[in-house]
């Protein structure tokens, strides 16, 4: 009984583990899909864990006002759409930087990783006068289960998206439009298909993912946001991606199996099997090993990185 209990704990563990991971490597697969390198993911997400945490809050204060006991269940989802907004809109800002004005993609996304380590600690500090975390919120995303298998709408949200993503990128003209801007933009250029509209899409389609990832972050495993409480998860969602092979099911397998590894690692920091930085250190570890070239070549889509010329 205990082993199963143990089991139980620890699967439930990864796929919570993995939940945000899945959500923001699906996100830099259809923008990579289309062409444009993401490597924002991280900043994407700790823009949509502070939008979720700070959107949720001011909209619990109306009614904690009258009655400071009052259940405000609503708010958490106000969150989730503020988190899936900023993520897409800072989506669109490294779409218009690196489409329209065709600049490195690389430097955009870095420029936003380190936007996001300081713009949130001015926000927070103009509303808090703290700058490393929100206040708590009374009312987090609710959970959908039973026992340990107990899980916040956006974890079943994550995974349902595989199926959905695989669906919409290899049985839908708009997936093989995605797909053809990301390999021979020419080619599709000379049938009619914009492709910077479509790089649009999927670079907005990404930061919306990677959003809601943030918000599972700060609303719907805590109650609040955190500064840098990403920990590397963008950065491990796209070596996922290239684990994946840019493939859906692919994307799936690599971010359970780092679901599963720190999953696996917070266990063995609570019994203190390892030392702590060890335990900690670990995700990354099998993060070097796969760039490393562990898995065998990947082959990324032809046209990656290259703005488009018409």
């Amino acid at each position: 009984m205990i082993e199963t209990a143990l089991l139980a704990t620890l699967i439930a563990s990864a796929l919570r583990a993995t939940t945000p991971l899945l959500l923001a490597a699906l996100g830099g697969m259809f923008s990579e899909r289309s062409g444009v390198v993401n490597i924002a993911l991280e900043g994407i997400i700790l823009f949509g864990a502070l939008a979720a945490a700070v959107t949720a809050r001011f909209a619990e204060l109306p009614a904690l006002a009258q009655n400071p006991q009052a259940a405000v269940p609503y708010a958490p989802w106000l969150g989730v759409l503020a988190a899936a907004l900023v993520g897409g809109l800072v989506g669109w800002l490294h779409a218009v930087i690196s489409i329209r004005f065709k600049a490195d993609q690389i430097i955009s996304g870095v420029a936003i990783n380190l936007m996001a380590i300081g713009l949130p600690a001015v926000i927070l500090t103009g509303l808090y006068d703290n700058a490393t975390n929100s206040e708590p919120i009374r009312n987090r995303l609710p959970e959908w289960g039973a026992g340990a298998f107990s899980f916040s709408p956006i974890v079943y949200l994550a995974f349902v998206l595989v199926p959905v993503s695989l669906w919409v990128l290899f049985r839908t003209p708009f997936g093989l439009r995605l797909r053809a801007v990301g390999e021979h933009p020419e080619a599709a250029d000379s049938v009619g298909i914009d492709v910077k509209r479509m790089r649009y899409y999927g670079v907005i389609i990404s930061g919306v993912l990677a959003g809601l990832g943030g918000a599972y972050l700060s609303i719907g495993t805590l109650n609040q946001f955190i500064a840098e409480m990403s920990g590397g998860r963008g950065f491990i969602a796209l070596a996922a991606l290239i684990f994946g092979k840019w493939h859906p099911l692919g994307v799936l397998g690599a971010t359970l199996l780092f679901g599963a590894f720190e999953a696996a690692a917070t266990l063995l920091g609570g019994g203190q099997l390892m030392p702590p930085t060890i335990v900690q250190s670990l995700p990354f570890i099998l993060t070097m090993l796969v760039l490393a070239g562990f898995i065998g070549r990947a082959t990324a889509p032809r046209a990656i990185g290259k703005p488009f010329e018409k």
